[in-house]
């Protein structure tokens, strides 16, 4: 795609150029009816997220951080799938981390400049002291936005692993990046505006690799959230509800295993299930690399 072409997210359909004469429900059917080809093509992509998920996932578990680096939309997608692992995944805040072009005041308040600021990217991704065992992953509708292309320049003269996601194909930063994703969803119905189609195939992206990358490495048993942090009202009850769910265990025995565990339901679960106390289920767990099945299998439950 040369530099001068128009990409298809930002291309203008003549046949919707009458959207602001149809009926309510007539303009919500046609915004629904294209909504619809958004999870068709992420899974066209499958087999590439899946190859991005075992990389990542590799580096995560010598250590290494995953980066997402976005203007605009992308960026504070990037920002809310980084901000979501913690209470999701128990993950320590700096682990998942959501680069934004113009700063964090670019999440409520459109900073539009910033994201032909490549100095801004190269800054960005210096302050965070990038490792080959790190991950950066730029984010871009277009592909070709130069915010999240100078970061992905910039972390690969580091040594990280980058991943450019874009929405059209032939992209400049997928063509930058180590490993490209590219989902084609075609232009928007209100054209140009991708925080439609383009949004909605990012945030399935960005959950499909976040997820996946924490179920690689044992941040979940099962399909339960055993690494969540319960911290409030609704957590502690979830909490409950998945220790009691994992071990078949009573009310009275959940809540003494979780006061025992500090609130911990993946220690509570191994508690119960290998009949331990909690220190023990503790070392269990460190032993393991905090993977709950390894860490039965150790204690032989």
């Amino acid at each position: 795609m040369s530099h001068d072409s128009v990409p298809a997210t930002e291309t203008i359909r003549p046949d919707w150029a009458a959207i602001d004469q149809l009926p309510t429900l007539g303009l919500l059917r046609l915004m629904n009816a294209e909504d619809h080809s958004v999870p068709v093509a992420v899974a066209g992509e499958l087999e590439r997220i899946a190859a991005v998920v075992d990389a990542v996932a590799a580096r995560m578990a010598r250590g290494g951080r995953l980066v997402y680096a976005g203007a605009g939309t992308a960026g504070r997608l990037g920002v809310l799938d980084a901000v979501e692992c913690p209470p999701t995944f128990g993950t320590d805040p700096t682990l998942v981390v959501g680069l934004i072009a113009g700063g964090r005041s670019a999440v409520t308040a459109a900073a539009e400049g910033a994201e032909d600021r490549t100095d801004l990217a190269e800054a960005d991704v210096a302050a965070l002291a990038l490792t080959p065992d790190d991950t950066l992953v730029g984010v871009s509708a277009s592909g070709r936005t130069p915010y999240p292309l100078a970061a992905v320049r910039a972390a690969r003269a580091t040594g990280a692993l980058t991943v450019g996601l874009a929405c059209n194909r032939g992209s400049a930063l997928a063509a930058t990046a180590e490993l490209g994703i590219e989902v084609e969803v075609g232009p928007e119905v209100l054209a140009g505006s991708t925080r439609l189609k383009a949004g909605t195939a990012q945030k399935l992206m960005l959950n499909l690799l976040s997820t996946a990358v924490m179920v690689r490495l044992g941040r979940t048993y099962g399909n339960l959230m055993v690494d969540l942090r319960a911290t409030n009202d609704k957590l502690r009850h979830r909490a409950r509800r998945i220790v009691a769910e994992a071990t078949g265990a009573d009310p009275a025995a959940v809540d003494r295993a979780l006061t025992a565990t500090e609130g911990r339901a993946k220690d509570a679960i191994l508690a119960l299930l290998a009949d331990v106390d909690a220190p023990t289920a503790a070392r269990l767990l460190t032993s393991s690399d905090g993977r709950l099945r390894e860490a039965l299998r150790l204690a032989g439950a």
